[in-house]
């Protein structure tokens, strides 16, 4: 388990390891996370949610994700995201 800890470790170094993308799922919506290259985060599709990389390691606390707007390139401030995530989360009948 260390031995393989230790290679995702550095693997995460070059950006995010194959393993370690398909391991990780999105904290809000528990769906599967997407790499994208171009703002170095993991992207959450089904909610529309980004969560930053930083310094090889993603940072997957909700309030750091930023709600990606579709129509355009700006986010919202993560608060805006998390508030957001939690009324989608009410809507789908979940509870917090």
């Amino acid at each position: 388990m260390v031995r393989g800890s230790i290679k995702l470790l550095k693997d995460a170094g070059s950006g995010l390891s194959k393993t370690l993308s398909e391991i990780l799922v999105c904290p809000l919506s528990k769906q599967p996370l997407r790499f994208c290259e171009e703002t170095n985060s993991l992207v959450s599709d089904s909610i529309g949610v980004s969560f930053p990389i930083k310094d090889g390691i993603p940072s997957l606390v909700p309030t750091d994700g930023k709600a990606l707007d579709l129509e355009a390139d700006d986010t919202i401030k993560p608060e805006d995201a998390v508030t957001s995530s939690v009324e989608h989360e009410a809507d789908r009948g979940g509870s917090h």
